[in-house]
């Protein structure tokens, strides 16, 4: 049985101020959310890991393996008018956030549209919560806030003024993040070499 539900894709609405995004709160039922929590790999550092260092039990591997479909490619290309299933993507796993996460930022321009899923199966603090933003240096003028919470799925197109980010928090936040990249070979360099320099910087923040 299918983990993911697609018509909540389908259904959720396409907001276009002040980019183009969908939030579809419902990406996961309750029965699919308990398997994939029972199942999320262990992870004891805050940082982005890759998929393919990491140890999964059944139902979240089944589930990174439906985000990486060509299905979920199709049904959230529609929504974009996007060919996903043509390009590239990354995989990239989160259990904590540190207070270095959530400033205001768009991603690499080597990523054409950014998916997160969220894992928590509460989120009581006001902090952490995804904001979608109008400017790159107010994080209280935002369109849309969306708090981490387990089912949840967003999705939106990078552009050069697609600001997003949240207030400081530090904890437990599981996150899974899937980028479908520009396929050119020179978009793909230039997406490793930035993350390559997120990793260092976050290294000697977390060293001071």
């Amino acid at each position: 049985m299918a983990l993911i539900d697609l018509d909540a894709l389908r259904r959720a609405p396409l907001v276009r101020d002040p980019f183009d995004f969908l939030v579809a709160p419902d990406a996961l039922g309750p029965a699919a959310q308990t398997a994939v929590h029972a199942d999320y790999p262990e992870i004891a550092t805050p940082a982005n890991h890759k998929l393919e260092d990491l140890r999964p039990g059944p139902a979240f591997a089944q589930l990174m393996a439906e985000l990486q479909s060509p299905e979920f490619a199709r049904a959230l290309g529609a929504r974009f008018d996007l060919p996903l299933d043509t390009m590239p993507t990354t995989i990239t796993v989160r259990k904590y956030c540190e207070r270095t996460d959530g400033d205001i930022h768009t991603d690499h321009r080597s990523k054409l549209l950014t998916v997160l899923l969220y894992f928590n199966p509460q989120w009581p603090s006001p902090e952490g919560r995804l904001r979608f933003l109008r400017a790159p240096d107010d994080l209280d003028d935002y369109a849309a806030e969306v708090p981490p919470l387990a089912g949840t799925l967003l999705a939106f197109r990078r552009t050069d003024h697609s600001w997003h980010g949240h207030s400081r928090y530090v904890g437990e936040r599981r996150m899974v993040q899937l980028n479908y990249l520009d396929p050119r070979p020179l978009a793909v360099l230039q997406q490793r070499a930035a993350r390559f320099a997120t990793h260092f910087m976050k290294d000697v923040l977390r060293l001071r």
